[in-house]
């Protein structure tokens, strides 16, 4: 049968074949691996597709969202907040999360990044309002952790995950500014008056201690030299103890010893005051005779030492 030149009986299979071929097309999904497709059956949640190759029914299944598994950035506009000491500053920052199960995502809260964002804003000005504003400068990091904490609380039953919360910008009030500025530089000043103060003090102690360490060599020292004069002292004694024992053994072995020994004592004296240069001193024996004595006794001594 033929309508207008076109043969009936291939109207049938044309169509049984386009109808394949669209169901084919629509049949058939390959996901990414770094996507998550959510589909329904007949408006009803039915699976979630991951990477790789699928199939599902086209007129039955349809794709209700596409979810991608990678980090994602969510902006934290900045905001005015006030401090626990009431000074007005301006923040901003940004938050990185990661979808975990993309059913939560898509069917536990309708938009899932405005609302991680609002939730974000809301613990920064919570979190801030807590902290005076020297706190909230010097403990970014502390901060960053705490509403990292209360965004990942809320977001896990989202089937969300928070890596990490950086606040980018902290701005203060110009006053606010040149006010933390003078106190930098008073800190810093005082700072190094005190680093001189402690300098001088060591120093200070270091000089005692130089000078009780040199007291203390010295009072060593006069104390070894006089152990080494007492030594020598001694020393001395004893050898003029053994010198008048060897006298007093020579005198008792020979009465002469002691008469030779006062002569030579006094002609010694004599001779050093002969070689006095003065012409006012006149030289005279206490007795000529106990001279004339003493040099014949000096004879006679010499004499028997020679026989």
């Amino acid at each position: 049968m033929y309508i207008q030149g076109i043969d009936t009986s291939m109207i049938i299979p044309i169509a049984i074949i386009l109808a394949l071929v669209i169901i084919i097309y629509k049949g058939v999904k390959i996901v990414s691996q770094a996507d998550a497709w959510i589909i329904e059956r007949l408006g009803k949640y039915h699976k979630t597709l991951e990477g790789g190759f699928h199939l599902i029914i086209p007129i039955l299944d349809s794709v209700r969202a596409v979810l991608t598994k990678q980090e994602q950035i969510i902006n934290i506009p900045g905001q005015s907040v006030i401090t626990k000491d009431n000074v007005n500053i301006s923040v901003d920052g940004i938050v990185f999360i990661q979808v975990e199960t993309a059913k939560e995502a898509v069917y536990g809260v309708v938009d899932y990044k405005q609302a991680i964002a609002n939730l974000a804003t809301t613990s920064l000005r919570a979190e801030i309002g807590q902290l005076a504003l020297d706190e909230t400068l010097s403990s970014r990091d502390t901060l960053n952790k705490r509403i990292l904490l209360a965004l990942d609380e809320a977001t896990q039953k989202w089937g969300v995950k928070t890596m990490r919360v950086e606040l980018r910008d902290i701005s203060v009030p110009q006053e606010i500014e040149e006010a933390m500025n003078m106190q930098m530089k008073a800190e810093r000043e005082k700072r190094a008056i005190e680093l001189t103060a402690i300098a001088n003090k060591e120093a200070v102690i270091r000089n005692a201690e130089g000078l009780k360490q040199q007291t203390v060599l010295e009072a060593e020292a006069i104390e070894r030299m006089a152990e080494a004069k007492k030594y020598e002292q001694i020393a001395l004694a004893e050898g003029q103890k053994e010198a008048m024992d060897m006298i007093n053994e020579a005198i008792t072995k020979n009465s002469s010893s002691a008469e030779y020994l006062l002569t030579k004592d006094r002609i010694a004296a004599f001779n050093e005051l002969a070689k006095s240069d003065s012409k006012d001193k006149v030289i005279v024996p206490y007795e000529a005779t106990e001279l004339i004595g003493s040099l014949s006794m000096v004879s006679e001594f010499f004499g028997n030492k020679t026989k």
